[in-house]
């Protein structure tokens, strides 16, 4: 069982930046593969980023080049970092845990566990 908790949010201007944090409480961290995700009103839960347990990263096209997943094993956390944020980016975004998943683990349905999500919204 993994809990995940996310903070970082906020209000940012178009061009700047935030870090996301996830906070995962539970045994075996270092053996779940982590995925962001977003979910922008009246709209479908889309993939942003993952990164596995041994590193390796995927991004969605839409964010590619501005944002950065990492993680800190022994902080139990995994980072978003958005930079140049665009008002496109506004969505609550969630976190999510998984020790399997498919093959690039870009699904919703790849995650067993997943935060209670956290406001980001980028004004023009």
């Amino acid at each position: 069982q993994v809990q995940l908790v996310e903070s970082g949010g906020g209000l940012v201007q178009a061009g700047g930046s935030l870090r996301l944090s996830c906070a995962a409480s539970g045994r075996a961290f270092s053996s779940y593969n982590m995925g962001w995700f977003r979910q922008a009103p009246g709209q479908e839960r889309e993939f942003v980023g993952a990164i596995r347990w041994n590193s390796v990263t995927y991004y969605a096209d839409s964010v590619k080049g501005r944002f950065t997943i990492s993680r800190d094993i022994v902080k139990n956390t995994v980072y978003l970092q958005m930079n140049s944020l665009k008002p496109e980016d506004t969505a609550v975004y969630y976190c999510a845990a998984t020790r399997g998943g498919g093959p690039t683990i870009q699904k919703t349905d790849d995650y067993d566990y997943w935060g209670p999500g956290t406001q980001v919204t980028v004004s023009s």
